[in-house]
């Protein structure tokens, strides 16, 4: 089988061998900043598709009748990881199984004491989702401005060989200036991707911790609602 590749593709790879070395390396390092964003794009989709799906799992797990005492025994098994919203429940149950105890605490310490827990466990789902994210906004508020770098250094080039011509025109400035042009494209290419992805996820996070916090003040009330409870009788 015969591979031929376009005249276009061969004129950009020209391009690049023949461009600078200070437009190479910002074309290199904005192709270097394009890759990991893509990994990481994959990465944060898979996270927050699982999340959703375990959050969606936990809920209708949790509000089915079933035994809280008998779920938080499931989910501390040691086979058994517990993630998202099913990790603040564990983290807020403990605490409640620890102070529920006859004589052991009043029911506003109760209550303060699983609260206290469940925003614990809240701040360490919410590093978990926000993982990556700060390097998709980098990307994509610098990737241009980096591009651009190499353009101007390009063209500043370009401009300082055309002094030492004694006739200069269109054909000796304009490869140069398409090879400075390529490195504005290039950050163009990793900028736009990264700042349409940090959007979506950064939505994407405000709504799922906006389901944690419901499902905090919820099991709040029951906590409150058993603590206040009048002890069985005998």
């Amino acid at each position: 089988m015969n591979v031929t590749t376009s005249p276009e593709g061969i004129a950009l790879i020209t391009l690049i061998q023949e461009a600078s070395l200070v437009v190479q390396l910002v074309m290199l390092a904005l192709l270097l900043a394009s890759l990991i964003s893509w990994y990481f794009i994959f990465g944060k989709w898979l996270a927050f598709k699982a999340a959703v799906r375990t959050a969606d799992r936990f809920e209708d797990r949790f509000w089915s009748g079933g035994n809280l005492s008998q779920m938080y025994t499931e989910l501390t098994r040691k086979d058994s990881t517990p993630t998202g919203m099913a990790s603040v429940f564990v983290d807020g149950f403990r605490e409640y199984r620890r102070l529920v105890q006859p004589g052991k605490a009043r029911a506003a310490d109760i209550l303060d004491g699983v609260q206290r827990a469940m925003r614990v466990a809240l701040s360490r789902e919410i590093d978990y989702l926000e993982l990556h994210l700060p390097f998709l906004a980098t990307v994509g508020s610098t990737s241009p401005y980096v591009g651009l770098f190499g353009t101007v250094w390009g063209i500043m080039n370009s401009f300082r060989a055309l002094g030492s011509l004694q006739q200069a025109t269109i054909a000796h400035v304009a490869p140069g200036i398409a090879e400075a042009l390529i490195a504005t494209a290039m950050g163009l290419f990793a900028a736009i991707p990264a700042v349409i992805a940090y959007n979506r996820y950064s939505s994407q996070m405000e709504r799922l911790v906006t389901r944690y916090e419901i499902f905090m003040d919820e099991f709040s009330s029951i906590v409150q609602r058993q603590a206040l409870a009048p002890p069985p009788r005998s």
